[in-house]
């Protein structure tokens, strides 16, 4: 699946669950602290690198 995490700044940024650092089944639940990168895609900014805080 996908969805968008809320940055601090206020935009909120695209991520798809390929993004998920970590074995086995990845997602995120909403109010998830994680930690990402931002790169550009064709369709906008995008969420990668992105891993729960703590794991």
């Amino acid at each position: 699946g996908y969805g968008f995490i809320s940055r601090a700044d206020g935009d909120d940024v695209f991520v798809h669950f390929s993004s998920i650092a970590g074995d086995g089944f990845k997602s995120l639940q909403e109010g998830d602290a994680v930690t990402f990168e931002v790169e550009d895609s064709e369709r906008g900014p995008q969420a990668v690198n992105v891993a729960k805080k703590g794991e």
